[in-house]
């Protein structure tokens, strides 16, 4: 089990108390957007590195399309993941655990982290 497939648990219990039907699609959200804006940050973080070593590997168009289908394949692959026997078998495995949640406001600052390093990183570029 994955370390989002935790955070994919921690917030869909969290949010099935409030939300019932919702709170899948809440996390389902929560997982894609962390994992875009990591992938953001690390495309970022070669886009300044590669400026630095003067090297012109890809246009700045072919760069955000390949990002943008990136960004729509994670959430698609998140999707068929967190709806069907997966999410069936992360709750079978953490409820047996009876591990302490994650707190909830760290969890949804990280993309916003993520996010704020991004952009530091971009205006390097």
């Amino acid at each position: 089990m994955t370390v989002f497939d935790q955070f994919y648990y921690s917030i869909f219990s969290f949010y099935k108390k409030r939300y019932r039907q919702k709170a899948n699609s809440i996390a389902l959200v929560y997982v894609s957007v962390l994992q875009i804006s990591l992938v953001f940050l690390l495309g970022c973080f070669f886009a300044a590195f590669f400026n630095q070593m003067h090297t012109d590997t890809m246009s700045s168009t072919s760069a955000w399309i390949l990002f943008i289908m990136g960004s729509i394949g994670i959430h698609f692959k998140n999707w068929i993941q967190y709806t069907g026997k997966k999410r069936m078998m992360i709750n079978a495995k953490m409820v047996k655990k009876k591990k302490p949640q994650t707190n909830i406001w760290l969890l949804w600052t990280l993309p916003f982290v993520a996010l704020g390093l991004a952009y530091v990183m971009f205006q390097a570029v």
